[in-house]
């Protein structure tokens, strides 16, 4: 596997055979030396909004402390998978994904299924995935988290749900969410410089555009017998994990219900989306205390193995996995895989 950065040399050992004969013969030991050092992969994803040539060089060189590392950049979408499985055949004991949470998802659908534990550190700019397994949101920060990680090595399954195949860390979204990822990038260098602002203007703008007047209407049917009925709305969000996003610290939660370790999806269908509506809605999901699930025009679902997702009217419909924008579809067939993931923290 070609590498950016390889371990730096141990030091050479004391030559013991010239001691004087009958002197007491000392092993010399390097305190610095670790014969339980773990092989780390570091995947960088060297466009992510806050990675930088330097800081990945500062990165590789403190976790070397701990680990034998090898660091590499991805080169274009699909790289990260292709070198997770890579990873995960050569014996790697943990890969660490560098970069945002497209990164992340990226390396969770090469390691699923392995035994090869997933990790990371935050380069984009929200992070989600990050915050959800207790790491730090500061380089600094998390860096020195996952040196101390290695005196109290936890691996633990977690599960992931899928997306027409496509497995997802934490939530994918149909309609105007997948509408507001297709858009942000399109401009990543503003997305860096501006972060969450970025994504509520286009947020609001693309509702202004495309959502306010004959949106594109899709039907979410719940996949379990005898569950209720299937539902009718413009947009959809399903989540393997809560949140469902961060505003600059600030928890999101639109669907309630789902947890890292569990073996259930839980939605959310917006049913409606006019100018009477949205201020309500927005004012919920802002909110400290009001919940989302229950504003009027919002039809929550918990608890769900399976769901189908298919337009109403002929149009196809955006479809975004953990921020990724994967494209327009006709339908999306949705479902979670409990222990598939690996995780450390």
């Amino acid at each position: 596997m070609p590498t950016a950065a390889t371990p730096s040399p141990p030091p050479a050992e004391g030559h013991l055979a010239d001691a004087p004969v009958g002197a007491e013969q000392t092993e010399v030991i390097d305190p610095y030396l670790r014969p339980e050092s773990r092989r780390m992969l570091i995947i960088v994803n060297p466009y992510a909004a806050t990675v930088s040539d330097r800081l990945r060089n500062l990165v590789v060189y403190a976790l070397e402390g701990r680990y034998e590392v090898d660091a590499v950049d991805t080169q274009d979408r699909g790289h990260a998978t292709e070198l997770c499985r890579e990873a995960a055949h050569e014996g790697y004991d943990v890969v660490v994904a560098f970069g945002g949470d497209g990164t992340v998802n990226e390396a969770a659908n090469g390691l699923a299924g392995s035994s090869t534990p997933l990790t990371c550190l935050p380069g984009g700019s929200t992070n989600v995935y990050c915050r959800l397994l207790g790491i730090p949101c500061e380089i600094v920060d998390a860096t020195e988290h996952v040196l101390r990680m290695a005196d109290d090595w936890r691996p633990r399954r977690v599960a992931l749900g899928s997306a027409n195949g496509r497995y997802f860390t934490f939530s994918a979204g149909v309609g105007l969410d997948a509408s507001v990822v297709e858009r942000v990038d399109r401009h990543m260098h503003l997305k860096a410089r501006l972060g969450a602002y970025y994504f509520t203007y286009v947020a609001l703008t693309t509702f202004a555009r495309r959502y306010l007047l004959r949106p594109p209407r899709l039907v979410l049917e719940p996949g379990e017998a005898g569950s209720r009925a299937e539902v009718t709305g413009v947009s959809a969000v399903i989540q393997n994990a809560s949140p469902f996003t961060y505003f600059r610290g600030r928890r999101i939660d639109i669907a309630e219900g789902a947890e890292l370790h569990g073996s259930t999806l839980s939605a959310g269908v917006l049913k409606r989306a006019s100018p009477v509506d949205i201020p309500t809605l927005l004012w919920r999901i802002f909110s400290q205390t009001a919940r989302v699930p229950r504003h009027r025009q919002i039809e929550a679902f918990e608890e769900l193995e399976r769901a189908r997702i298919r337009s109403a009217d002929g149009r196809p419909l955006p479809l975004q996995v953990d921020g990724d924008y994967i494209g327009e579809v006709d339908e999306a067939e949705f479902g979670v895989r409990s222990d598939a993931l690996t995780i450390v923290s």
